[in-house]
């Protein structure tokens, strides 16, 4: 789940609301003679004067944000907020004249595709009335703050949240240790933010209204080529197709963990205690991989990290392995300002932002990674991620404006990752980093799958569930009074997890969770760890593997790279379906290319557990 800095979300997304003088031209004066109805050529000449304002802007903001991630001063933290106030205060405006523009009759298919990506184009909106937008903005950026400053304790120290999250994945502490860090991280950062959250939630469903939707929430699932119920209804199908594979894998690990803890701390039945799995949220359980890894065939032979020290490979070098992959499939090279203007490894003179991130500053060709890199496994794999990104920009920069994106928010993550699926021994072998008898043999494959299924399998529940209770949290569903109790069961529902002790009337662990206060939407992560196979799968096939999925590597295969190429130069510009139909073949999202992937996984965990209790 890296970073994407594309030309929409600078100009367009996390836009929270309106300047008090922007809100109140929204309003029209009472005095003032009906306007006359507004025309289908009216909406056309609107759309095109906005692209052409939101494209000028965005690559001034690009560059404005680029300066600011790689030279943090209080003057570019300054010339930043200002710039993405300006993209805030233009997005809120275009959203609410593109409001108006949508049932007009005669709109061509194209028109109306835009001006619904405008009106979704801002996650928080504030209504039109007056102090409705700078209470809307004072909360986020205190609840955005909050989380920013909180710490947790250990040995009852302070430590804050980058080091509790390392720690949490560290497992020489004791049951006691991981119980106080998960219980004080949620109380001390949860907690405070619960009647400020509720409040926000009322002000932007107000906003959401007036932009012509249910609630913030049906806003959110509009997104998607598809009415908001049906977009819950897929989402929730895709669920059910991945959800033996990790029913089985709950098992599993809830067993090992009772083998590592006892009965007392990790029972053999129910659910599984949450502060135990590696992750502060149990979201990701690699961290725990050595618990649970098979006898022999978990040790897989070798370190990707290792393999690059060998070869005396730099940060450099593995970002050419990266683009190597791209050309192998047909893409043309990265440009040379990439490789002039990209940052690779954190500077010794300056602060910087180092979360990985790709970028694209001129909605042409100027594309660029910020990564402070690291030669190990996981900085290789996020280099083939963050590309992924890259070659997405550059093939739909024909594409007008508001299409430069992928064809849902799901597409963009999932690309990068697929590709990242690749990195497989025989794709090590090919690009001279392993030795051909240090490929793991046919044993070893539980051991391959099963540590990626500690990540990428294990986040599926949770990745369905942060947005299934802002969801109800926008609709009423789920009251203040009742925020806490709903999180919970939610995660005891999909995840089988349980807090580590009795959460008290006031908790509000969701704020403990980056992304809540942050108002980021959620779905995209968990359509992107479903699509990701199904891309994966689809590459293979017209690869003509005959082998196990997860042993496959398309690695120099054109053909593949030229139907690859004809879905991302799409962009946004169709419905999602046609662009997965262009490179896959089908018209609908799976979970079966997931399933196939893993079928070796969970055919050995089914013979693990048997007579084991399944279930929560």
């Amino acid at each position: 789940m890296k970073a994407m800095i594309s030309t929409l979300s600078l100009a367009m997304s996390l836009a929270l609301a309106p300047s008090p003088v922007l809100a109140q031209e929204a309003a029209p004066a009472a005095a003032e003679a009906p306007a006359a109805a507004p025309t289908a050529a009216d909406a056309d000449a609107f759309i095109a004067a906005a692209e052409k304002d939101l494209f000028d802007y965005s690559v001034e903001a690009s560059q404005v944000n680029w300066v600011n991630y790689n030279f943090i001063t209080e003057d570019t933290d300054a010339m930043a907020a200002r710039i993405n106030a300006v993209g805030t205060e233009k997005s809120v405006k275009y959203a609410l004249e593109a409001a108006k523009y949508v049932n007009v009759p005669g709109l061509s298919a194209d028109t109306k595709r835009k001006l619904d990506i405008l009106r979704n184009g801002i996650v928080l909106p504030a209504p039109t009335t007056e102090g409705a937008a700078t209470e809307l903005n004072r909360i986020a950026t205190d609840l955005s703050s909050q989380y920013g400053k909180g710490k947790g304790t250990l040995d009852g120290k302070p430590i804050s949240g980058s080091d509790i999250e390392a720690e949490m994945g560290n497992l020489e502490h004791t049951p006691a240790e991981f119980a106080e860090m998960w219980t004080s991280w949620h109380d001390n950062v949860g907690a405070p933010m619960k009647d400020d959250y509720a409040k926000m939630v009322g002000i932007a469903n107000e906003g959401a209204k007036e932009l012509g939707f249910a609630d913030t929430g049906a806003m959110w699932r509009s997104g998607y080529d598809m009415p908001p119920e049906e977009f819950a209804r897929t989402t929730e199908r895709l669920w059910q197709e991945v959800k033996p594979l990790y029913m089985a894998l709950h098992t599993y690990v809830r067993w090992k963990l009772n083998e590592k803890y006892g009965d007392a701390v990790q029972p053999k039945t129910g659910p599984i205690r949450a502060d135990l799995l590696g992750n502060m949220w149990a979201q990701e359980w690699g961290n725990i991989y050595p618990l649970v890894a098979p006898a022999g065939s978990g040790d897989l032979g070798y370190d990707i990290g290792d393999l690059l020290k060998a070869k005396g490979k730099t940060p450099l070098d593995m970002v050419k392995a990266g683009e190597n992959f791209y050309s192998s499939l047909g893409f043309a090279p990265l440009p040379e300002t990439f490789w002039k203007r990209s940052l690779f490894v954190k500077p010794a003179d300056r602060e910087v932002v180092c979360h990985a991130s790709a970028w694209d500053i001129d909605n042409k060709d100027d594309v660029r990674i910020k990564m402070c890199t690291k030669v190990n496994s996981d900085d290789f794999v996020t280099i083939h991620h963050e590309l992924g990104h890259n070659y997405y920009q550059r093939a739909y920069n024909k594409q007008p404006f508001l299409y430069l994106n992928g064809a849902n928010d799901g597409f963009h993550e999932a690309i990068g990752d697929f590709v990242a699926l690749s990195i497989t021994p025989q794709y090590l072998v090919d690009i001279g980093l392993l030795d051909k008898a240090q490929v793991p043999g046919a044993d070893k494959d539980v051991g391959l799958l099963l540590r990626q299924a500690m990540d990428k399998v294990a986040f599926l529940p949770f990745g369905l569930l942060v947005d299934r209770w802002r969801w109800g949290v926008f609709d009423g569903t789920i009251q203040p009074a009742d925020y806490n109790k709903a999180w919970t069961q939610l995660r005891l529902q999909y995840q089988g997890i349980t807090p580590p002790g009795e959460r008290p009337a006031n908790a509000f662990d969701p704020g403990a969770k980056y992304h809540i206060p942050a108002s980021t939407p959620y779905s995209r992560y968990f359509l992107a760890r479903v699509l990701q196979f199904q891309f994966y799968q689809a590459a293979c096939k017209q690869a003509g593997w005959k082998g196990p999925l997860h042993r496959c590597s398309f690695y120099g295969n054109k053909a593949v790279g030229a139907k690859l190429n004809a879905m991302l130069e799409m962009g946004a510009s169709k419905p999602w379906p046609d662009a997965l139909q262009a490179f896959t073949g089908s018209r609908e999202m799976s979970g079966k290319a997931m399933a196939d992937y893993f079928a070796p996984l969970k055919k050995w965990l089914d013979e693990q557990n048997k007579g084991k209790p399944t279930g929560w």
